[in-house]
């Protein structure tokens, strides 16, 4: 058994995981295990690819320095992604999931310009390290970008005049610069570089004007760039691990951005070029008229512990306020006591899909309480009581009721039908699309204002003194 075919036996190896804990992903109850498969299979491509491969020039990475610096690197990666992974909040994990998407677009483009001097005389190779390269380099300096938005750092989106043309303008000078370096067979590195630089200021321009509300779906999209970058560069070196890898990432991203648009009502064309949290935050939309009522801690702990069916709406105020195990709580009370509880999940409730499941999970609760949208808004008729916690634009009406406002046509969660709701919200700020929402001034909602983790606390005192 020679050695390159035990390397493509590992390669085959690491592409059946990767599948494998893909297609384990689409179920919370295999998801971790999902995540340990793909693990393994990477391990066993990389530690493969040190030990085994051999370039057709004879080189290998087997001497002793280059294993130094290799195991060295990946040491030092190593411990800073499970450090920075292990004390992330939830809070966070979008703005996280940005960052290390945009270190998978940055390493594409790195192997690109290291790559350009050895395969200046072969076109073909030009062509895909000038893809690689431009692809990764946007989704870097994209994602970086977008995270910067979602943490905070970068709190104002920026509009040029006319910038959806500069952009175009932008993107066809990539294009042109790729095929110009690639066919003129040019062996100049600060061409290139020039390139790069130009990929960099283009993932920057893409990113900036789009607003807060449509960022996930951006990182979504960013995701899929990284993706694609990664099967260029298993093109180049005839890598089949690093071929289907990139190939998964890209196709699935590609997947989940047409999903959340779909969630949204958006086209993507209009995510890209509408820069939806910014025409909202400018007050589109009709003012709601009418006035709020406040209820209670003890009045809301007698209407809960009497009602039959009780269903949570958790929003990015529960994970800011990192309640999830005080509504934990909350709910086996009332279960304790004959209420039946679940948990409707909107497909971009938080920052990203997925995120108030992840966070429900860490306080143990049952993934079979978790409903998504399509199941869930059917029982609401039928629902004494929906506590919204920290929830906004995925329960706003104005998405069924109101044509100017820039949500109408989202599908949400039609949680104005049942009996009686009960919003927990800090304040009547608007929420993350920058409007206000009809659902407050219902005439079935009782607001509870406060901190999501102390108004629970006190719920709950509240009902094990009755």
């Amino acid at each position: 058994m020679t050695q390159q075919y035990i390397l493509d036996l590992l390669y085959l190896i690491g592409s059946i995981t990767f599948v494998i804990g893909l297609k384990m992903l689409s179920g919370p109850q295999t998801a971790r295990r999902g995540n340990l498969v793909a693990a393994f299979g990477m391990t066993v491509a990389i530690l493969g690819t040190i030990f085994l491969y051999e370039d057709p020039h004879g080189n290998t990475s087997r001497e002793t320095i280059k294993l130094g610096i290799i195991f060295g690197g990946l040491a030092i990666g190593t411990l800073v992604g499970w450090m920075t992974a292990k004390r992330v909040k939830m809070t966070a994990m979008p703005e996280l999931v940005s960052l290390f998407n945009g270190m998978g677009g940055a390493c594409a483009a790195l192997i690109s310009l290291l790559e350009f001097e050895h395969n200046v005389h072969d076109p073909m190779r030009i062509g895909i390290i000038m893809a690689g390269m431009i692809i990764g380099s946007v989704s870097f300096s994209g994602s970086i970008i977008a995270f910067m938005k979602l943490n905070g750092t970068l709190k104002k989106s920026l509009r040029l005049p006319n910038y959806n043309i500069i952009n175009a303008v932008m993107l066809l000078l990539n294009v042109a610069a790729a095929v110009c370096i690639t066919w003129s067979g040019t062996d100049q590195m600060h061409y290139v570089l020039l390139a790069f630089v130009l990929a960099l200021a283009y993932g920057v321009m893409f990113v900036v004007p789009i607003g807060g509300a449509d960022m996930p779906v951006v990182i979504s999209l960013l995701n899929s760039f990284t993706g694609l970058a990664a099967a260029f560069g298993g093109f180049l070196y005839d890598n089949q691990v690093m071929l289907t890898g990139g190939i998964l990432v890209g196709s699935a991203g590609t997947i989940l951005t047409v999903a959340m648009c779909k969630a949204m009502n958006r086209p993507l064309f209009n995510v890209i070029f509408g820069a939806f949290g910014e025409t909202a935050s400018a007050g589109a939309g009709h003012s709601v008229q009418g006035s709020i009522k406040d209820i209670s801690i003890t009045d809301a702990a007698v209407l809960m512990n009497y009602s039959k069916k009780v269903v949570i709406v958790p929003g990015y105020g529960l994970a800011v306020a990192q309640a999830q195990h005080v509504i934990h709580e909350l709910e086996m009370i009332l279960e304790e006591r004959g209420v039946q509880v679940k948990y409707a999940i909107h497909p971009v409730a938080g920052r990203m899909p997925g995120h108030m499941n992840v966070l429900l999970a860490e306080s143990n609760v049952d993934y079979g309480k978790l409903v998504e949208m399509e199941e869930i808004n059917p029982e609401f008729s039928s629902t004494d009581v929906v506590l919204v916690v920290g929830a906004n634009d995925v329960v706003n009406p104005a998405a069924k009721t109101d044509p100017s406002s820039p949500i109408y046509g989202m599908p949400i969660l039609d949680v104005e039908n049942a009996h009686h709701i009960i919003v927990n919200k800090r304040s009547m700020n608007a929420g993350y699309a920058g409007i206000e929402n009809e659902l407050f001034y219902h005439t079935k909602t009782s607001m509870l204002f406060g901190d999501a983790k102390d108004a629970l606390t006190k719920l709950v005192s509240e009902l094990k003194s009755m």
